[in-house]
């Protein structure tokens, strides 16, 4: 099962905005929110709290993707979160996440023992390129012990 299939298997909100995972690799993730007038806020575009969704859904794609092989001694967990609505979004998003740090780095941390937190960046732009939000969620793997 790939990473979009199993987060839209086991996360209901990817589902509920019929999320499109267009790539999960442990070095990017790139997610679509498609067009959709149940999901519009008051100007025609997608919803702030759609566009949050996407965002932290990259994040989580990026997350499983790069730590997958971990989960059997640690879980990923969102520990905060920070977005920026940039420009007005319209029509069709996509949210492209990538680490902020290594993971060599981050599973070192993990083997010594400790809780690490890492940053995970995300970019959100319209069909023409333009980036309308962006986000940083910082995520930690909590051992599983």
């Amino acid at each position: 099962m790939s990473v979009g299939d199993m987060l839209a298997a086991t996360v209901p909100m990817a589902r509920t905005l019929n999320l499109q995972f267009l790539e999960t690799t442990p070095e990017r993730a790139v997610v679509a929110l498609p067009d959709q007038g149940d999901y519009h806020n008051h100007v025609g575009g997608p919803h702030a709290g759609a566009m949050f969704t996407l965002g932290e859904s990259a994040s989580g794609a990026i997350v499983l993707a790069a730590f997958g092989d971990q989960l059997s001694r640690a879980v990923p967990l969102a520990v905060r979160a920070e977005i920026a609505y940039r420009k007005l979004a319209m029509g069709p998003v996509t949210a492209t996440a990538t680490l902020g740090r290594p993971a060599a780095e981050v599973v070192a941390e993990l083997d010594a023992g400790r809780r690490p937190e890492f940053p995970v960046t995300v970019a959100v732009r319209r069909e023409d390129g333009a980036v309308t939000g962006e986000m940083t969620v910082v995520w930690t793997l909590r051992p599983s012990d």
